[in-house]
């Protein structure tokens, strides 16, 4: 019991200060200006577009954060571009800081155990993020509101909340990334740059490597619908493997009710057959992207403790 309260105080302890060095930090500072920069101007951007179709969709409202009006793209576009940086910024020097402050030995010198530490610094990192992403939420719904004067339904915010919670996912996977890399290598412009490496990786270069990876694992068969299909399955599933691909096909699901699937993976006309035309209540875009926020959940997951099981091996010296 003794153990436990000092564990539970010390995951406490270091959740705060590690939250307030970041809320405070001039480099968060920088970030949060540019996110609401780029994010009030791309919704600023799409609401004369979004105007011209009020009353024609019932989920007007939506539009606000999945129009692009070329060459900026829309909110979920900036979105995923930027949240990886967020999330790398705030834990490439997470672990590896205290190793090159000389403060490690310090900080496991009081009634605080290593995977207090690390639990609490990834604790602040996530709880910072969604601060962040909450707020910015808050002010693109309430500058949707001004500029359209009409609020949202009971569903769009619903499905604009549950986007949020997709964001904070995707920033998780990010962050334990970096805290990853930041356990791994005790330089934080190496665990920088390797991060962001991984992050190129999977916002550029997936789709090609994915385009020549599905023929070969899986060749197509141009007379044989079932390879065809398998072959399909393959790549989308290669494609997956991407923080990315889920973050935007749960993006998709939930800002466009109309979505039933045939953009997220194989829709044979005959599983359309009896389907009742319309957008798909809430409930059944939960289910239809639930895999993809599994996915995104499993890999924070997986990633934060593969860093704490190398954390736990390594040797602080005084």
């Amino acid at each position: 019991m003794r153990r436990e309260g000092w564990a539970l105080s010390g995951v406490g302890s270091v959740v705060m200060k590690e939250l307030a060095d970041n809320l405070t930090s001039t480099r968060m500072r920088l970030l949060e200006g540019l996110i609401f920069l780029t994010g009030a101007g791309a919704v600023y951007s799409t609401i004369g577009a979004v105007k011209e179709v009020i009353g024609e969709d019932p989920f007007i409202f939506l539009r606000v954060f999945t129009t692009g009006i070329p060459p900026l793209p829309s909110f979920v576009g900036f979105l995923g571009f930027l949240i990886p940086i967020i999330a790398i910024a705030l834990g490439f020097d997470g672990v590896n800081g205290e190793f090159n402050r000389r403060t490690m030995s310090r900080i496991l010198a009081q009634p605080i155990y290593r995977d207090g530490l690390l639990f609490g610094k990834f604790l602040a990192g996530l709880a910072t993020i969604a601060m962040a992403l909450t707020a910015l939420w808050l002010f693109v719904t309430g500058l949707g509101i001004l500029m359209l004067g009409l609020p949202p339904s009971t569903e769009e915010v619903l499905r604009s909340f549950a986007f949020l919670l997709a964001s904070i996912a995707y920033g998780g996977v990010w962050l334990a990334l970096a805290m990853l890399f930041s356990v791994i290598f005790r330089s934080a412009a190496t665990a920088a740059l390797a991060a962001l490496s991984v992050w190129l990786l999977f916002a550029f270069f997936w789709q090609m490597l994915v385009v020549l990876l599905t023929p070969i694992i899986a060749p197509i068969d141009p007379y044989n619908l079932q390879s065809q299909v398998h072959t399909v399955e393959v790549g989308l599933g290669l494609a997956r493997l991407s923080p990315n691909t889920l973050f935007s096909e749960t993006a998709l699901a939930f800002l466009n009710p109309a979505e039933r699937g045939q953009n997220l993976g194989v829709l044979l006309p005959s599983q359309l057959q009896g389907a009742i035309s319309g957008p798909l209540p809430f409930g059944e875009s939960v289910a239809l992207v639930w895999p993809q926020m599994t996915g995104m959940f499993a890999s924070f997951i997986v990633l934060f403790t593969i860093a704490y099981v190398m954390f736990q091996r390594q040797e602080v010296r005084a």
